[in-house]
């Protein structure tokens, strides 16, 4: 695993060791202030630079194009609130996805290695984490082009894990505000403030090709803006769960994907 992650820097092999519990306490100290850690160049860069055409040309002519108008939540549904309220406001997504079962094989063997899955637990306070059963929706990797982004909106997830490949050379930048909701608190009129970009406290993080990204996505509402010019920017996203064997639903793996696993 070491010729394809860091390990010297990121000891996620020996998280027993002082180093490796210094890394842990590290990133929950991060998840805690930020909502979110950073491990910059943690995939090597020759191997980037490997993988990464013959991604950019499955990209192209072998992706699904998902292209769809959504509020913040992915739900037309929300109970508290009248349809034509403004924290409902329709925005744009579009991005173009490889599933699992196309991505480069360092790609998988990062998702699949258990050493990656324990360092996630150990972080995020589980008992254990498992990939997903499902060949589609474990690890996707998906291609922004110019113009296109991946709007507002909350994850259904706890968290979500991150592996940028490529970023453009202007914009498809991730931008986030930490804590916006709470399970306690919808806050709908600070929602309301944010799609109007009258929110003060929106970050953006700057992500280089090799950083892994781990972030608390269910209350931090975030997007990625368009990128300019034409280079693509191109990330990993893995996806894991607290029980082994979790799979999509077809009409998930239709929505996301365009196909299903039959």
């Amino acid at each position: 695993m070491d010729k394809l992650i860091d390990l010297e820097r990121y000891p996620l092999d020996r998280l027993d060791s002082a180093d490796g519990e210094t890394l842990v306490a590290r990133c929950i100290a991060d998840l805690e202030a930020k909502g979110m850690f950073t491990l910059e160049g943690f995939m090597r860069r020759e191997i980037i630079d490997a993988i990464l055409p013959e991604l950019l040309d499955k990209i192209a002519s072998e992706s699904f194009t998902h292209a769809r108008e959504h509020n913040i939540y992915f739900d037309d549904d929300i109970p508290d609130l009248p349809a034509d309220h403004p924290a409902l406001a329709r925005v744009e997504t579009v991005n173009h996805t490889l599933c699992g079962d196309q991505i480069a094989e360092p790609l998988r063997q990062i998702y699949l290695w258990p050493g990656l899955a324990d360092f996630l637990a150990r972080v995020m306070g589980k008992p254990a984490l498992y990939p997903m059963a499902d060949p589609l929706a474990c690890a996707n990797v998906m291609g922004y082009y110019e113009g296109e982004g991946l709007n507002w909106h909350f994850d259904r997830s706890e968290f979500t894990t991150t592996l940028l490949l490529q970023s453009p050379l202007q914009g498809g930048d991730f931008q986030y505000r930490h804590a916006l909701r709470s399970a306690a608190d919808p806050n709908y009129d600070g929602i309301t403030r944010l799609l109007r970009g009258e929110d003060p406290e929106v970050e953006t993080l700057k992500l280089g090709a090799g950083d892994l990204n781990v972030f608390k996505g269910i209350d931090t509402a975030h997007r990625v803006t368009p990128p300019i010019g034409d280079q693509a920017r191109v990330i990993t996203v893995f996806t894991y769960y607290e029980t082994p064997g979790r799979m999509f639903s077809d009409e998930e793996n239709l929505g996301f994907y365009g196909r299903t696993n039959g």
